[in-house]
C-alpha cells in the first residue's frame, strides 16, 4: 500500500514537472517572436520652391507605394529663404529649387557637392488676372494702363518668379515706372492668391502655378528673351543623415514616372 502511494505521488510530481516545463516554453517562444525587428521608418526632408507644391504631393503618394518605409516631408517656400536656411543649419535631405543661383550659392559653400546636383526641369513666366477681369493684357507694356492699380510680384531678392519678372520688366523699361504699383508676395503662391483674391489685378507666376488656379487666368505669356532660362535644379544636402534614402529619391525623381507627374502639372524637361 505504501509502495503504491509512493508511486502515485511520484506520477504527480512528474506530471507537475512536465506542466511547468510545457508552460515555461509558450513565454519564450512569445518573447522571441515580438523581438523581432519591424521595418523601421525613415524620414527625409525635402526643401522645395513652393511651385512644385501640387507635382511633389502627387509623387509623394506614388513614392510611398513602392517605398513604405520612407515618409517624406517637404518644406515649401521662396527658393533664396529656403536656401538661407540651409545655410543656417535647417534640417533638409535634399533641396529642389526654382533657380540655379540658390542652387549654386549651396554648391559654393560646400554644403551640396556638385556632383549630386543637377537641372531638372524648365518652366516659363506668365502674367495672370483675376477670372472676371475684363482688363485687356496682351503684353508688359499693358501693366502701365491705368486700369491696372496693383501688380503682385515675388520679393526679387528671395523669390526666383520675382526676379525674372524684375528682368523682364527692366528689360521693357518698366521696372522703376511700375514700382507704385507693385505688391510683393513672400513667394509665388502668394503672389497668385493676391491675383486670385483680387487684392492685384495682375501678377508675375509661372505658368504652372497659373495651370492650377480656377480664380486667376494667364493674359499672356512674359517674352522668354527678356528674362533667364527657369531652370529647377535639385540636389542632395551633404549634411544628409540619410545618404542612401536621399539619393534613392534624388535618383527617382529623375525617372520617367516622376517626370511624367512633373509634366503633367507644366513642367518641361531638360
Amino acid at each position: 500500500m505504501k509502495g503504491n502511494m509512493l508511486w502515485f505521488a511520484m506520477l504527480a510530481i512528474a506530471i507537475m514537472v512536465t506542466g511547468c516545463s510545457s508552460n515555461s516554453k509558450t513565454p519564450a517562444n512569445q518573447t522571441q517572436q515580438t523581438a523581432e525587428p519591424s521595418a523601421k521608418t525613415v524620414e527625409l526632408t525635402i526643401s522645395a520652391a513652393a511651385s512644385l507644391t501640387d507635382a511633389l504631393n502627387e509623387i509623394q503618394g506614388l513614392y510611398a507605394k513602392s517605398n513604405p518605409a520612407i515618409k517624406l516631408n517637404f518644406n515649401f517656400g521662396a527658393s533664396g529663404a529656403l536656401q538661407q536656411q540651409i545655410e543656417q543649419g535647417a534640417p533638409a535631405d535634399l533641396f529642389l529649387s526654382a533657380a540655379p543661383k540658390n542652387m549654386k550659392a549651396l554648391v559654393d559653400k560646400q554644403l551640396i557637392d556638385a556632383d549630386k546636383q543637377i537641372n531638372l526641369l524648365k518652366n516659363e513666366l506668365v502674367v495672370v488676372a483675376p477670372a472676371d477681369s475684363k482688363t485687356a493684357l496682351a503684353s508688359v507694356n499693358d501693366l502701365s494702363k491705368a486700369e491696372v492699380k496693383t501688380i503682385a510680384i515675388g520679393i526679387p531678392e528671395s523669390v526666383p518668379a520675382g526676379s525674372y519678372a524684375k528682368e523682364a520688366l527692366t528689360s521693357a523699361k518698366l521696372w522703376d515706372a511700375l514700382q507704385s504699383k507693385s505688391v510683393q508676395g513672400k513667394d509665388v503662391r502668394q503672389v497668385l492668391q493676391y491675383v486670385e483674391t483680387g487684392n492685384a489685378d495682375a501678377g508675375f507666376v509661372y505658368k504652372t502655378d497659373a495651370l492650377t488656379s480656377q480664380k486667376a487666368k494667364i493674359v499672356f505669356a512674359v517674352d522668354p528673351a527678356s528674362y533667364s532660362p527657369i531652370e529647377y535644379p535639385i540636389g542632395i544636402v551633404k549634411a544628409t543623415k540619410h545618404n542612401k534614402e536621399a539619393e534613392d529619391f534624388y535618383a527617382y525623381l529623375q525617372t520617367k514616372e516622376a517626370l511624367d507627374v512633373f509634366v503633367k502639372y507644366g513642367f518641361s524637361t531638360q
